[in-house]
């Protein structure tokens, strides 16, 4: 899981959970004329040319490396929705501050923790797979596959529905069979009833990645420690 974990800075990051505040105008323009396929095309290219040459560049300064995952990333993910679906029935639990909160920290914590992941990315690594589907319908799913510098390749499935401004945006991302939502919401869940929401809230705005690296080690333990 650790392998697919690391992709997921390619995919988003969880990019899936953040603040639609972030995300400009124009940004939203661009991806309300594209297709899903066109929108992970997009950002395949742009990423290979924002890294090309500037990689130990961004290795030393992660801050620059977090500006360009949200600008590339960002505005192409549904966070605000992504987010709900993480929170799962925490959600309506949840006050609206808390579910803000929740979203910012969440993102926040993510990005940190994967976007170093990204560096590794390079042109030609993600080939789309012809579409399959109907663009007329609320969802779709982009399929991709990532070859690893060892050779061997993963599937990457970008899911997508259409916002109530006609917008795709992408909200999930299934590696290997493996979801992002559910992976996390599964995470989620175990900490929530053992620290509460406001406890988990507490915990991913003031530790970030580090918080995140302990739900991830607490849901490998067996069962009973």
């Amino acid at each position: 899981m650790s392998r697919f974990i690391r992709f997921l800075s390619i995919a988003a990051i969880a990019g899936l959970v953040g603040v639609a505040a972030l995300v400009s105008p124009r940004a939203s323009a661009q991806a309300a004329a594209q297709t899903p396929q066109q929108v992970v095309q997009d950002i395949v290219d742009e990423l290979g040319t924002a890294l090309d040459g500037h990689r130990e560049e961004l290795r030393q300064h992660p801050d620059q490396l977090i500006k360009v995952i949200d600008k590339i990333l960002l505005p192409h993910f549904d966070v605000d929705y992504a987010s709900l679906l993480v929170l799962g029935r925490h959600a309506r639990e949840a006050t609206p501050a808390q579910r803000v909160r929740f979203s910012h920290a969440f993102y926040n914590s993510i990005t940190h923790r994967y976007a170093e992941g990204l560096l590794n990315y390079t042109k030609g690594k993600v080939k789309l797979l012809p579409f399959q589907g109907d663009l007329n319908a609320r969802r779709s799913v982009v399929r991709t596959e990532v070859m690893l510098d060892d050779g061997k390749s993963l599937s990457v499935d970008y899911v997508f529905r259409k916002t109530s401004s006609g917008d795709w945006k992408a909200y999930d991302v299934v590696i290997e069979g493996i979801s992002y939502v559910t992976n996390y919401r599964n995470q989620v869940d175990a900490e929530v009833q053992k620290e509460g929401i406001e406890g988990l809230i507490h915990r991913l705005e003031t530790q970030g990645a580090a918080a995140i690296d302990q739900m991830q080690q607490q849901a490998q333990q067996p069962a009973g420690h």
